[in-house]
């Protein structure tokens, strides 16, 4: 028997309790979530707000069982973000077809690519370029490992660690290149995303 005749209060909340405490004047803008997927098993639950990645639990009203940062390094420059508008960007995410592997899109044309039980919530980043110098996606692993989407995340996530620097996140990113739209294949590791004009495919 249905609760009520009106759809008037939600049967499951699912908020993050770090919003909570203290609020600034940005903190409903950065977390107001601008995508969401569901797993194929109906579990979890991926949303992405305008500074992270967040993984929910559909069972759990409390805190999110994995929070992935993506634009922290962007916090000390809202005021600036909100005077040219880039505050109100809505990036997009999608998640594998097992559940385990989650992208999203961010600036400078950059595709994160996160897993969990990797040990680390850092992920990895590739451009999405027509540039035939950049580092490739795929060509990094071998054909053996190409069947395995966990071992590319690893290689690629061991091999940024290798040659990078504590402050590699420094570099100049270009605000007016962004990456809102991608998917993930149905049956594929294949995820596809979109930059202006331009679609850009990578499988692992």
């Amino acid at each position: 028997m249905r609760q009520s005749a009106l759809c008037d209060h939600g049967a499951r909340l699912l908020q993050d309790a770090e919003y909570h405490g203290s609020k600034s004047f940005f903190t409903e803008i950065i977390t107001s979530i601008s995508h969401l997927k569901f797993t194929n098993d109906g579990r979890h639950i991926l949303s992405r707000d305008y500074m992270s990645l967040k993984l929910w639990d559909t069972r759990r009203d409390a805190l999110p069982v994995a929070v992935f940062k993506i634009h922290e390094h962007l916090r000390p420059k809202l005021c600036d973000l909100y005077n040219n508008d880039s505050i109100f960007d809505k990036f997009g995410c999608c998640v594998s077809r097992d559940g385990l592997h989650f992208a999203t899109g961010s600036y400078s044309n950059l595709l994160r690519i996160f897993s969990r039980g990797l040990g680390s919530e850092e992920g990895i980043a590739i451009e999405a370029s027509e540039n035939s110098n950049r580092k490739p996606l795929l060509h990094s692993a071998s054909r053996a490992r190409r069947t395995s989407l966990s071992n590319l995340t690893r290689g690629f996530y061991r091999q940024a660690h290798e040659n990078s620097s504590p402050g590699s996140n420094d570099f100049s990113r270009d605000m007016s290149s962004k990456l809102l739209h991608l998917a993930w294949h149905p049956t594929e590791n294949l995820v596809a995303c979109a930059s202006g004009s331009s679609l850009f495919m990578y499988y692992a």
